[in-house]
Order: structure tokens, then C-alpha cells, then sequence
């Protein structure tokens, strides 16, 4: 409805919606409504006998959202915040919304560390990543991966030549990294 000068017409009434429109109302009178019986509280019959659930230990230590008053009483265990990227973590929920861009800027960025963390500790444990295998190198070569490609219409296929550098980049800077320390460390012992 514009605005106008003109005084509105009243809105219908119930009866002329009723009368214009078929079914209109069918659930004004709660004896017709089939959850009426869901809506009414009564907690004798529903078998809680707590008005709080008991909390689960270790709830003091864990991160929550400015948002909320405390931790809900279950919550999951399964990855403990660790290292750097914990910190990141624990910075974004101490000090951030989660309206706000900051607070999951931050957490992207923990995940980030959290990947470097997990390659570094990886390495440390002699279990480095196998870029040839995991990456699906291997495959491309014995499964025919470029035939699969010619006259196809595949998504990838757009973006292919771009794979080479997202996946091989990290391990290529790693390598020339490496071999930069390597020649450095040399050049000091030789003075």
C-alpha cells in the first residue's frame, strides 16, 4: 500500500477473510489444531526429571561465544584446541562476536596454522606427506586422466592448468626454503 493522505481502509474482519478466502482460519480454535496438545507444558509428561541437565566436566576450560551466558551441557571433545592455531582460536571467541567478521576470519586462519602445525609435526615424527601419492599425481598418469578429459565436459577441466600450481606451489617454496637454509648454514661453517 502507498502513502497517501487518504485515510486507509480498515482491514477485513475475520468473517470476510473466512467468506473470500476457502480454509482461512481452519486453525483459530485450538481444539482443531492437532499440536495443541504439544504446545501446553506439562512436565510430568515428558519423563525430565531435571529442570537443568547435569553439565559435563571440563566445560570451564572450553571455548564459547561472547554470546552465550555458559557452555551447553554436552558439548564435543573430540579435537582439544593445541598449539598456535588454539591461541588464534581461543583469541577469536575471548574477543569477538560471532556477528562479527573477525571472529571467523580468525578461525579460518587457526585452521590454516593448524594445517601447517600438523604437516611440521608430521615431518618432526618422520612421517612427512607424500605430495606424489596424496595429491593423486600417480593416478592421473595410470588411470588416464587426460583421456578422461579430452571431449568431456567435466568442471575441472577449466581450471586444470591451474592445479599444478595450487597443489605443487607449497611443496616447490618449502623445497627452495629448505635448500636456502642449507646453503646459508654452509656458508657460515666455511667462515
Amino acid at each position: 500500500m502507498a502513502y497517501t493522505a487518504d485515510k486507509p481502509e480498515p482491514p477485513e474482519t475475520p468473517d470476510q477473510l473466512r467468506a473470500r478466502i476457502p480454509g482461512w482460519g481452519v486453525d483459530l480454535n485450538p481444539r482443531d489444531r492437532p499440536s495443541v496438545p504439544k504446545e501446553r507444558f506439562a512436565p510430568e509428561t515428558t519423563g525430565a526429571h531435571w529442570d537443568f541437565p547435569e553439565r559435563q566436566p571440563g566445560y570451564e576450560t572450553r571455548e564459547r561465544s561472547i554470546e552465550h551466558a555458559f557452555v551447553t551441557p554436552v558439548f564435543g571433545t573430540t579435537a582439544p584446541l593445541k598449539g598456535l592455531s588454539g591461541v588464534v582460536r581461543r583469541h577469536a571467541y575471548r574477543r569477538y562476536s560471532e556477528g562479527r567478521a573477525a571472529h571467523w576470519l580468525l578461525l579460518i586462519g587457526a585452521d590454516r596454522i593448524d594445517v601447517a602445525e600438523s604437516r611440521v609435526r608430521a615431518l618432526m615424527q618422520g612421517r612427512p606427506d607424500n605430495p606424489v601419492t596424496e595429491s593423486g599425481i600417480r593416478s592421473e598418469i595410470t588411470a588416464h586422466g587426460g583421456a578422461s578429459r579430452r571431449r568431456s565436459s567435466r568442471a575441472d577441466v577449466n581450471h586444470q592448468w591451474l592445479d599444478p600450481f595450487v597443489s605443487g606451489a607449497p611443496w616447490i617454496a618449502a623445497a627452495g626454503l629448505g635448500a636456502a637454509v642449507v646453503v646459508r648454514r654452509k656458508g657460515r661453517s666455511r667462515r
